[in-house]
This record gives C-alpha cells, structure tokens and sequence, in this order.
C-alpha cells in the first residue's frame, strides 16, 4: 500500500519561496506518477504540477508555470514542489498523489484530473500573506 506524507507547507510573505515534500513509503517513486494538488477554501482541488513515472513528461497548470517546479530524489524516495514568486493566490492545502504502481497517466488539452491518482496524503497547508 502507497503512502504518503507531506511536509513543508507555512506562512510566507508574497514573492517569497518554499519547498514541499512528499515522502513515499510501500512502493518504489520509479513505478510511480507523481502529482501535486491543492484546494483553496471553497473551491475544487486543482492539479498544479504531474511527473510521469519515467520522468518522460511534466504538466504544470497555467497559474502555476514558470513559478512551481516538481522533481524527484529516488535515492530519498522524495517527491518536491519547489514554489517560487508566491502569490497570495497560492493558498492552499497542498496534497501529493500517486497513481497506481506502473500505471501510465496521459493528458492532452484537459490536463491531469483527481481521478487519475490513487494514494493521496493528507495534505500541508500554505498560506501567502500580502
């Protein structure tokens, strides 16, 4: 069984900077696509960055690209969202997501959707001050 858990998530000023990890247990990162989500109050949770299992493809939602960055440390089992240029717009729950192990996960105009990951952590809130 997939595990995950997240870290990382505080209270920033605008412009600043974090780090979130997600740390995978049960599974090796190599048979897994990885993603990050996030769910502000009152809205739907949103897919902000995905990285296919072999690392082969990258999707990141208009509002994020060019500030969020996802990468991967097998050696950690590690899965980061560097975030850059914080906006306050940017608050939210963070969650990581893994599809099954082995699973391929395609997307063209409609990127990646909740449906296409299976194991979710609980979730590490940011939160952007202005």
């Amino acid at each position: 069984q997939v595990q995950l858990v997240e870290s990382g998530g505080e209270l920033v000023q605008a412009g600043g900077s974090l780090r979130l990890s997600c740390t995978v247990s049960g599974c090796t990162l190599n048979s897994l696509g990885m993603g990050w989500f996030r769910q502000a109050p009152g809205k739907e949770r949103e897919c902000v960055a995905v990285i296919t299992r072999n690392g082969g493809r990258t999707y990141y939602s208009d509002s994020v690209k060019g500030r969020f960055t996802i990468s991967r440390d097998f050696a950690k089992n590690t899965v980061y969202l560097q975030i850059n240029s914080l906006k306050p717009e940017d608050t939210a729950v963070y969650y990581c997501a893994a599809t099954l192990p082995w699973r391929n996960i395609y997307w063209d105009t409609v990127g990646p959707q909740v449906a296409d990951f299976s194991s979710w952590g609980q979730g590490t809130q940011v939160t952007v001050s202005s």
